[in-house]
């Protein structure tokens, strides 16, 4: 790493608390040294008091672009001279470059997503999809997919605070993309969820049913619900393989795991930041591999 630091070097950096575990430095280091790229990447642990002084020092220090982590998505809005669509229907940034002092804040969690499944040949254009889960993951998630062209897409989430975000997300959407149906119910609902779920392409798990601590946990225990034609998809990352894909895959579904739009939205930030393609099948192999 430090053979490559310049006087000329760039710097990029992941922002938020905590920081310290996060995987990002390692992987985007080593892509810009594989493509020589003359950019070095950190992570800083700033909390929401500290996002003004850091901003500050990003324009300062001429920052190339940033990675956001929580708490920090929604805070960073208002320091971007430009959001794309996607951003401001999640109502978040994840990633924020920066052209020459303008700052444009982009939302790659969906991106993510979309082209997890274009990887396994599954495609969201004209498709009816069930989405669990309505919070900052699901949100991009249902964003991407309308934009996507999804033909109709079903959220179901419990009656708490997210529920009333989504329907508002859900009414933003329909203004941006008239084409998609979308529609909000109560996760409790099995009834109206049964029906969606028979009618439905892709489902895709965004709550945390799934991951430590509840790991033997399912968000759809009725396996009766699961059909052939059904491709099942976890954003869940760690485990690989959830208590949802085991029992989607036990029953004929076809099943996408989480690792994969974990890589694919770190690929598409590193287009933005590069406008050259993340070597994607390196990278998995070397730092997503068991």
């Amino acid at each position: 790493m430090e053979k490559r630091i310049k006087g000329t070097t760039r710097l990029l950096g992941l922002i938020g608390s905590p920081v310290a575990h996060s995987g990002s430095p390692a992987m985007y280091n080593y892509c810009f040294e594989k493509l020589a790229y003359d950019y070095a990447y950190l992570a800083f642990d700033v909390s929401r008091e500290n996002l003004p002084q850091m901003m500050e020092t990003a324009n300062l220090l001429n920052f190339r672009g940033m990675n956001v982590t929580m708490p920090l998505k929604q805070d960073v809005m208002k320091y971007m001279d430009v959001l794309t669509p996607a951003a401001k229907l999640i109502g978040a940034c994840n990633t924020l470059v920066n052209e020459d002092g303008t700052w444009t804040g982009n939302n790659t969690d969906g991106v993510g997503y979309v082209r997890n499944l274009k990887d396994h040949d599954i495609e969201v254009r004209g498709k009816k999809m069930v989405i669990l889960g309505a919070g900052g993951a699901g949100t991009a998630v249902s964003v991407q997919c309308a934009l996507e062209g999804a033909g109709e897409i079903s959220i179901f989430n419990p009656m708490d605070d997210f529920f009333e975000k989504a329907k508002t997300t859900a009414q933003n959407i329909k203004k941006e993309v008239p084409g998609c149906k979308i529609e909000v119910f109560d996760l409790m609902d099995s009834e109206t969820l049964e029906r969606k779920l028979a009618a439905a392409d892709i489902l895709a798990n965004t709550t945390k049913v799934g991951m430590a601590p509840l790991v033997d946990e399912s968000p759809i225990q009725d396996t009766s619900l699961f059909r052939k034609d059904l491709v099942v998809t976890d954003i869940i990352y760690n485990p690989r393989e959830t208590r949802l894909l085991k029992l989607a895959k036990a029953n004929g579904c076809k099943t996408i795991g989480g690792t994969g739009m974990l890589v694919m939205q770190g690929a598409e930030a590193f287009q933005l930041y590069t406008g050259d393609q993340m070597p994607v099948e390196e990278v998995k192999t070397r730092f997503f591999n068991d």
